[in-house]
């Protein structure tokens, strides 16, 4: 028996539906505003196909600094060049989605608008906190199997998707420990409660990143790094007087100050960005957690300099907004998906000596202020 439905979408309304979905949740997640289309990017977004020798990928090229002292005076050119070393590599893709559905027949067209647009909210809130999780746990070098909390994910199928496997832990190089007084070697075995983040846990870890040569993010001819932190770290930096000093002596007097306004601080070359989303042992549960007897809760800051992370965002050529109805018609369903990629680029660092993490820095150390 054939049927008018009039709430039916045509192909070009879930192209509308699907594009409006992912602009709402790019504006929501906390990632976007450190999204950039060049390898100057902190996080650099890839939206299109590469074709290689290999087929069609997304790929993610990372060029090394020249080690050749050149020629000098008028001596010959040709023939003493030197080839740049480029890394290229693939960021596997893997399709994400979710689903909702109402609970009652929908009387008229009003209600299944109504419902369409309850669904977009949802999903594109989803997405965007799913986007988030991945691309810190990826930064992090934590396996997807764990949430941002250090808990555990039940019955989730991100461990799963094709670029998990390709999350690896802090290089060692690029991998250090707080320990109250100085960075030391990575390691959250011996985390102690006296290990509280200070001043001069920043101060050290730019020159740190200077001295081994993580490429900085240049803005208005200054170089930056990004340091994502928890808030409970950033609260116990704020009770250091070396960092009150350092705050109001180089920031803008006033009640513009960021001290008054809770807006990002930037000092001394690092722009500190604070956010629960940076991993914790919070909710791991005990044994689990770091230091001795796995007791001690912890976090993971980062400090991210350029193409510190790769994201494949690739517009698929099928639907991604799909809609289905249930019971003849009594429930219906909607569908969102995306095919995204993450990873943490790797390559040979000169200075190093040594296969490197190739834009960001991992320190572990204690969670102050974490009610333990």
């Amino acid at each position: 028996m054939g049927v008018t439905n009039f709430a039916a979408l045509q192909p070009q309304n879930k192209v509308y539906w699907s594009k409006k979905t992912w602009e709402a949740a790019r504006d929501q997640m906390f990632v976007n505003k450190f999204l950039g289309d060049g390898d100057t990017a902190i996080i650099q977004h890839i939206t299109e196909l590469t074709q290689t020798e290999k087929g069609t990928q997304v790929i993610i090229t990372l060029v090394a600094d020249l080690i050749g002292d050149g020629v000098s005076g008028d001596n010959w050119r040709e023939g003493n060049e030197e080839e740049m070393e480029a890394y290229f590599q693939e960021i596997q893709v893997d399709l994400i989605s979710h689903q909702v559905r109402n609970k009652g027949k929908l009387a008229e067209q009003r209600s299944v608008v109504s419902f369409r647009n309850q669904a977009k909210n949802r999903l594109s809130n989803w997405l965007a906190q799913r986007v988030d999780e991945l691309a810190i746990l990826t930064l992090s070098g934590i396996g997807y199997t764990y949430n941002t909390d250090g808990s555990l994910r039940s019955g989730s199928a991100f461990p799963s998707l094709s670029f998990a496997a390709d999350v690896s832990a802090p290089s060692p190089k690029r991998y250090l420990t707080w320990d109250g007084s100085n960075l030391i070697a990575g390691s959250n075995a011996g985390i102690t409660s006296a290990m509280v983040p200070k001043y001069k846990m920043i101060v050290d870890l730019m020159a740190y990143a200077k001295t081994h040569h993580i490429r900085p993010v240049v803005s208005g001819g200054k170089e930056y790094f990004l340091v994502l932190l928890q808030p409970g770290t950033l609260a116990a930096m704020k009770m250091d007087p070396l960092w009150q000093n350092a705050l109001s002596n180089a920031a803008v007097k006033g009640d513009q100050n960021p001290w008054f306004t809770g807006a990002t601080i930037t000092v001394d070359g690092a722009v500190i960005q604070e956010s629960n989303k940076v991993f914790t042992t919070l909710n791991a549960p005990a044994g689990s957690k770091w230091g001795a007897g796995g007791l001690i809760n912890g976090t993971r800051t980062l400090l991210l300099g350029a193409q510190a992370l790769g994201f494949a965002d690739i517009e698929q050529a099928g639907d991604s907004w799909n809609e289905k109805t249930f019971n003849y018609g009594a429930q219906t369903g909607i569908s969102v998906d995306r095919f995204i990629g993450f990873l943490k680029p790797k390559f040979y660092s000169i200075y190093d000596k040594s296969t490197e993490d190739f834009g960001v820095i991992a320190i572990d150390h204690f969670l102050p202020n974490a009610g333990q």
